[in-house]
């Protein structure tokens, strides 16, 4: 199911959609790794942004 871009609602601004692969496109050239490192953070640690952005980091330093 798609996302519904008439809705202006902020609700899910703080997580990802591993279904919404524009939002993992973007998240994962925000983060600077790529879209199947991204979905492989989703899988192992939710879909909370924030975590998210915690995971992504300590995996750019790597």
């Amino acid at each position: 199911m798609t996302d519904d871009k008439s809705k202006r609602d902020f609700r899910d601004r703080n997580r990802v959609s591993a279904d919404e692969n524009y939002e993992v496109r973007y998240f994962a050239e925000q983060a600077g790794i790529s879209a199947e490192q991204v979905r492989e953070l989703i899988k192992r640690h939710g879909n909370e942004r924030a975590t998210l952005e915690l995971e992504a980091k300590k995996l750019r330093n790597r």
